[in-house]
């Protein structure tokens, strides 16, 4: 009886015993991978889904993979983001695009760790950009600007708690007169040589982006080739993907004053591709000569130097005719008696 018991566990099929270690052991040699199959291990690692471990999506996977012949199975988003999946099969979206489509599992990550030009790449992959400025042009002026420096999702969905969040772009290739494009974790680490990529910009290490910190940036020489980029972004996504009515109203994005255009970050790509904030100075991003020259939101932008001014032009203007009226007041007997 006892040599039978061995023998049956022996040659019973152990399940649940494999570790993410010995996954990755495999599918993160991109040579023996095809596709889908590679896992990039530091993209992977450092998202909620990395955490939690492999067999937590793929559960019924035995310690004899790849050798049992047997196709491991996975998850349905559903089974964790079941209040997620319920609003997106309810949007337009939600019978034309699964959730794979749009997100890679392996490299799934939160909204403010992803970038606002990748969340538009998204929906770049169906929503031709050339196509969708043409039809926003119809009643959208600079539709071209718009599509570039908002996240599609800024309009098209009740997402929440919108900032406004800083980007780097470089010129292509280096090149004076090339097209801007955000600059990748390489291209500013080469800039920025051994020391952290954030000094470029954060330059006392505090974590915190200042006025006179932006203004120091933009005038460095060394980054000539770049520039701050700002976007609209939400902090809390929804997937009901739609269009609102307040949308359409211009001051949902360019009235003054509101929480959204004071709050603001600097983000900053990683090696694992994931997106580092730093919180700037209330109201820094918008000052229109030192904190980011190239980003202009008409009705919010301001510059402390440029409101005297155009106080004093305001007040210049008005002692002409105040002073020639007070003038012609005072003598008004005399002018009576000649």
């Amino acid at each position: 009886m006892l040599g039978l018991a061995a023998l049956t566990l022996a040659t019973a099929p152990a399940f649940g015993a494999m570790e993410s270690e010995d996954c990755a052991g495999c599918h993160s040699d991109r040579d023996s991978m095809d596709g889908k199959l590679f896992i990039d291990q530091e993209r992977f690692a450092g998202t909620e889904h990395g955490g939690m471990g492999c067999t937590s999506c793929h559960g019924d996977i035995s310690d004899q993979h790849p050798d049992d012949g047997l196709v491991p199975g996975k998850a349905s988003c559903g089974d964790c983001h079941d209040q997620v999946a319920a609003e997106y099969a309810r949007s337009n979206h939600g019978s034309s695009a699964a959730c794979n489509d749009c997100h890679n599992p392996h490299e799934a990550r939160g909204a403010s760790q992803v970038s606002g030009y990748d969340m538009n790449k998204q929906c770049a992959n169906c929503h031709e950009t050339e196509d969708m400025t043409e039809v926003h042009a119809k009643w959208l002026p600079q539709a071209g600007v718009h599509i570039q420096n908002l996240p599609c999702v800024t309009c098209h969905s009740a997402s929440e708690n919108y900032v406004i969040t800083l980007y780097v772009n470089r010129r292509a290739g280096g090149d004076a007169y090339g097209e801007f494009a955000p600059a990748s974790h390489e291209e500013l680490q080469q800039l920025s040589g051994e020391q952290d990529v954030a000094k470029m910009i954060d330059t006392n290490g505090n974590s915190f982006i200042t006025l006179d910190e932006l203004k120091a940036f933009n005038r460095d020489p060394r980054y000539k080739t770049m520039r701050l980029a700002g976007m609209m972004t939400p902090e809390v996504v929804t997937h009901d993907f739609t269009t609102l009515d307040n949308r359409w109203d211009c001051t949902f994005c360019h009235a003054s004053g509101p929480a959204a255009m004071q709050t603001s970050y600097l983000s900053l790509p990683q090696q694992d591709g994931s997106q580092d904030r730093y919180g700037v100075e209330k109201g820094a991003v918008l000052h229109a000569l030192y904190g980011t020259p190239d980003f202009y939101m008409m009705g919010a932008t301001r510059s402390k130097a440029l409101n005297i001014a155009g106080i004093m032009i305001i007040a210049g203007g008005m002692v002409m005719p105040i002073g020639h009226g007070t003038l012609r007041f005072l003598t008004r007997k005399n002018r009576r008696d000649h």
